[in-house]
């Protein structure tokens, strides 16, 4: 059984290896990992793909940036040439990046299969492009597999059959916990000059927080402040360093004795930073789940998420960016609270993903 793993970017690839390697096992299954090259990202790198013990892709669709209309309709065209030439039996999807739809677009056109492994989630706000993706993706789909309890709830709200939803967990804790060593082996805050458990990590890249200058300059100036209290590690996304620089606020930032700014780092270093900080401070999505899995305060910039179970069941609080420095000093006087364990984040999603696909050859 041909199945392709379609991956567009270094988080679809964390997604995607557990599940390559579990279909590995399976002596009826072929998997093929798709590279569809929608982000260029530096660390996608031999080092990368090493960790994560995958190969090199083995389609890789070159597709570069672009608007979201330019790249969904060119993963689409490149895609369907390889889909006409040699059809995979079941396509899966993961997450919810522009790709994801155009290969659910293009699969489901040429009466392909297709899975979405991270299925039914809802921020509800459509101003958000990855929550088109999603509630393109999962209408089109054959197979549902969702992460939690709101997942499925979302989906038959939506008027989904209850024969396409199996909820399977999260398969980014398959990732943390397949790479758990190698995480706890590095020794970055060391590194760095910053003292475990006594240090704040932040990631801020959504463009409602750094493409308004006004609203950078406030966010800055915050960050400034609360470092007084604790020391911030602040690995800078792309976009923010650009937008930092643009509104002359990089030499606020830099030139603080408590901000360390880092390049953007891979996910290893990244996590034993996350692993052995305070608390985090963010407006991504994945690290809602990672740091209620590890236990760990998160504080996130945004005024919902697609992840309520993280808020509802783990350690999560959605923050408004005025309320920031109030949350902080909160946080701090707390003790570090445990996580509550969330059903099926195990590290076995990937064997009851292999499981699903054996029960419907």
């Amino acid at each position: 059984m041909r199945i392709h793993l379609i991956a567009a970017a270094r988080p679809n690839f964390m997604k995607i290896a557990p599940l390559y390697h579990a279909l590995k096992k399976e002596d009826w299954a072929e998997p093929v990992i798709v590279h569809t090259g929608q982000h260029y990202d530096l660390n996608m790198s031999d080092v990368f793909f090493h960790d994560l013990g995958l190969p090199a892709p083995d389609i890789h669709l070159g597709v570069g940036s672009g608007s979201h209309a330019q790249q969904t309709g060119q993963v689409m065209m490149a895609y369907e040439k390889i889909l006409v030439e040699k059809q995979p039996d079941l396509v899966v999807v993961v997450g919810d990046v522009n790709s994801t739809m155009a290969a659910t677009l293009a699969a489901v056109k040429l009466g392909i299969k297709v899975a979405h492994l991270e299925a039914g989630l809802r921020s509800f706000d459509r101003t958000m492009p990855e929550e088109i993706n999603r509630l393109v993706t999962d209408a089109l789909a054959d197979i549902l597999w969702t992460p939690s309890p709101d997942g499925d709830e979302n989906l038959m709200r939506e008027g989904v059959a209850p024969e396409r939803i199996q909820r399977v967990g999260n398969i980014m804790i398959d990732s943390l916990e397949m790479l758990r060593d190698k995480i706890e082996q590095q020794t970055a805050a060391k590194e760095i000059g910053v003292t475990h458990g006594e240090y704040v990590m932040v990631t801020l890249h959504r463009p409602s927080n750094v493409d308004n200058p006004k609203i950078l300059t406030s966010l800055c100036e915050m960050l400034c402040r609360i470092s007084r209290k604790i020391p911030m590690v602040f690995p800078v996304h792309p976009r923010t360093r650009k937008n930092l620089e643009k509104s002359s606020l990089m030499s606020l930032v830099a030139e603080n004795p408590g901000l360390h700014l880092l390049e953007p780092l891979n996910y290893i270093r990244f996590m034993n930073l996350v692993f052995n900080c305070r608390f985090v401070i963010t407006d991504s999505g994945g690290i809602q789940e990672e740091t209620t899995y590890l236990g760990i305060p998160c504080l996130t910039l945004r005024p919902n998420t697609e992840r309520p179970v993280t808020v509802t069941q783990g350690t999560n609080r959605l923050c408004k960016m005025e309320e920031l420095e109030k949350n902080a000093l909160m946080v701090l006087a707390e003790k570090n609270r445990k996580a509550n364990k969330i059903d099926l984040w195990d590290g076995k999603t990937a064997s009851r993903v292999v499981e699903a696909i054996r029960g419907k050859r």
